[in-house]
């Protein structure tokens, strides 16, 4: 055998040797990829993956939805962001504040929403992030977010309108309210729903239920701030425990919607109640639209008249020792029963005279006893209490 043929076989059993103990052998950086063992280091695919997301094109945000800085959003809508490219599809989602029960998902390849279980409350600013760099977004193709992206916009508030849809689906007004035919249903499905009708309500119409006095109806506006409204605000308010300032507030939505989901109907009925002034005088009380009572009553003389007007029963005592002063400057204290109070110092109750129908008291409303024994359990709190002029 010649030299030069000896020193190739030999050099080709080194090689086989080499390779056949399982050596790492460098043919060049894409071989290296290709005959790598699959046992490798974690970090290699790390670091391949920084290489790649190093070369790729980055990823940008095209747009937010609401818009940043969008006032008087409903906060039951998704939150969309629409990327410049497809997502890879372990990246990480964007993130909102304050934190709420929801989940991102995949609308589109580019496309992310985050859809809430029950969206944001009234009047709440709402910051949207998206996260950049190698902890954040990714593309298909590896590109990375170059910087991160905050974005924020405000809730609306809810519409006093959807409070008067809910009080009348509820029994607390002596209304009732249906939507448009073909439109969003007066219940609809779902906590999420019912907070985005809080915000848009759906069109409907309201219907007095029969056997009101047009003196009530006369003080109702849907939609906007009247004594009703109050009253049965008022009702629902101490029915779960809430302060009695008749103010449809945070506490009170939530409660609301709480009941609306429950089906917590209100039990007690819708009473009203007007004092006449006229000669004789009389209290004539309504329930659930029927008339339960009218009686001869007294109100105030004229050193101390009664409020003509109407407000809501907001103190109620079974008994009581009253004291106050008299117009000559004395003082008073005289045992009462089944007693409402309606304003300031104002109240219907029992108050033992020798006839009844005329001025004669402070500024009460006295009934005889069997009268006011009657109608107390149906003067609930939030019940109107009309007081009309001499």
């Amino acid at each position: 055998m010649g030299l030069l043929r000896w020193r190739i076989v030999v050099l080709a059993g080194l090689i086989a040797a080499v390779l056949g103990g399982g050596a790492w052998f460098a043919l060049s950086g894409a071989s290296a990829q290709q005959h790598g063992t699959s046992g490798g280091d974690p970090g290699a695919a790390a670091q391949a993956r920084h290489a790649a997301s190093a070369v790729a094109e980055p990823i940008d945000v095209v747009s937010v939805t609401p818009a940043p800085h969008s006032q008087g959003v409903n906060g039951a809508d998704p939150v969309r962001v629409v990327f410049s490219a497809p997502l890879a599809a372990g990246s990480p989602m964007p993130t909102v504040s304050p934190s709420i029960a929801g989940s991102w998902q995949r609308v589109s390849p580019d496309t992310v929403q985050f859809v809430p279980t029950q969206g944001f409350p009234e009047l709440t600013r709402v910051r949207v992030t998206i996260p950049a760099g190698a902890g954040g977004v990714r593309s298909a193709a590896g590109g990375l977010l170059a910087a991160q992206v905050v974005d924020k916009f405000w809730t609306g508030s809810y519409a006093a309108m959807r409070a008067e849809q809910l009080l009348a689906q509820l029994g607390y007004l002596p209304l009732t309210w249906a939507p448009v035919p073909g439109t969003q249903a007066a219940s609809p499905a779902g906590a999420n729903a019912q907070l985005s009708a809080a915000y848009d309500p759906s069109a409907g119409s309201f219907t007095w239920q029969s056997g009101y006095p047009s003196v009530l109806m006369d003080m109702w506006q849907a939609g906007q701030p009247n004594e009703i409204l109050t009253g049965a605000v008022m009702a629902f308010e101490s029915d779960h425990g809430l302060a009695l300032d008749g103010v449809a507030g945070p506490e009170v939505w939530h409660a609301l919607l709480a009941a609306v989901a429950a089906g917590d109907d209100n039990t007690h009925g819708y009473t009203y109640a007007l004092a006449s002034q006229a000669s004789p005088e009389t209290l004539t009380v309504w329930h659930n639209g029927k008339v339960i009572m009218t009686s001869p009553a007294n109100t105030g003389i004229a050193a101390a008249p009664t409020t003509v007007g109407t407000s809501p029963v907001y103190l109620r005592y079974s008994f009581q020792i009253m004291k106050g002063t008299n117009p000559d400057g004395t003082r008073y204290a005289d045992p009462v029963s089944w007693v409402s109070y309606f304003r300031s110092g104002e109240a219907v109750h029992y108050f033992p005279r020798a006839s009844y129908g005329f001025q004669q008291s402070l500024g009460c409303v006295e009934l005889p006893y069997d009268q006011a024994d009657f109608i107390w359990p149906y003067m609930t709190y939030g019940t109107l209490v009309t007081v009309t002029a001499p």
